[in-house]
């Protein structure tokens, strides 16, 4: 067994299987990029098929430069529909449970993602992540480590604000409604299509502090501040009580 099962959402999971010479930032190789492109066509014609989207801030992403992109995490489609509607080709962090998916694994590890490890400080996936930012690529991680088991927000984990504040990076709060698996599959079901929002704030820098245990705390803070601001009031969980 490769995970442990939680059962509240204030536990969050630990991968017990670790592999370190997976986790490593991606070659942007000529096959790679054809990979990228190709899965998000594909990507955009399920979205066109099986989704109607509601995209707003588009224009908060910036064509070049470093970027770290911070989402809630509500379901499956979470990740193929940000890759159809993005106006980059972003990096991606992902669980490395699924690593050992016959399938699922095998396309991500095509697309290139940078697998982590969770639970434990992989400092490997945060060197990855690092020397992504100094490439000036994009790079999408859920600050929550994980799909919410309640369909809200849960308690950010430290990983985003310590990769932004390392890297003076850039930050863009990216928010999903109604991407849950129970309406997602539900509806696919009942041949229907899915109504989805996808929110792009504007993007912001975390401010450092002398002490870097409380600037990693109060940034993890903004983040999912960031995030509970563009959320209606039943998609907030934790953080409903920090906006005003």
């Amino acid at each position: 067994m490769d995970e442990v099962q939680h059962p509240t959402p204030n536990e969050k999971p630990i991968t017990l299987h670790v592999r370190p010479e997976i986790t490593r930032l991606p070659r942007l190789t000529a096959k790679r990029l054809f990979i990228r492109r190709l899965l998000r066509g594909l990507a955009r014609i399920l979205a066109r098929l099986f989704v109607q989207a509601k995209i707003t801030g588009l224009e908060n992403i910036p064509a070049l430069g470093s970027v770290l992109v911070v989402c809630n995490h509500l379901g499956d489609a979470d990740l193929p529909l940000g890759l159809a509607f993005s106006t980059r080709m972003p990096d991606v962090f992902a669980k490395a449970d699924l690593y050992d998916y016959p399938l699922l694994g095998r396309i991500l590890e095509a697309y290139g993602v940078i697998w982590v490890h969770r639970g434990q400080p992989d400092r490997r996936a945060i060197r990855a992540g690092l020397q992504g930012l100094a490439e000036g690529r994009m790079l999408v991680i859920a600050p929550e480590g994980r799909e919410s088991l309640t369909g809200a927000l849960e308690e950010g984990t430290p990983g985003a604000a310590y990769l932004a504040l390392k890297a003076n990076a850039r930050i863009i709060p990216v928010t999903f409604t109604g991407t849950e698996n129970q309406i997602i599959y539900s509806n696919l079901k009942r041949l229907r299509r899915s109504h989805v929002t996808i929110t792009i704030g504007t993007p912001f820098e975390l401010e450092k502090a002398a002490d870097w245990r409380t600037a990693v705390e109060k940034g993890t803070q903004r983040i999912m501040q960031a995030l509970a601001a563009q959320l209606p009031a039943q998609y907030r969980g934790v953080y409903n009580n920090s906006v005003e």
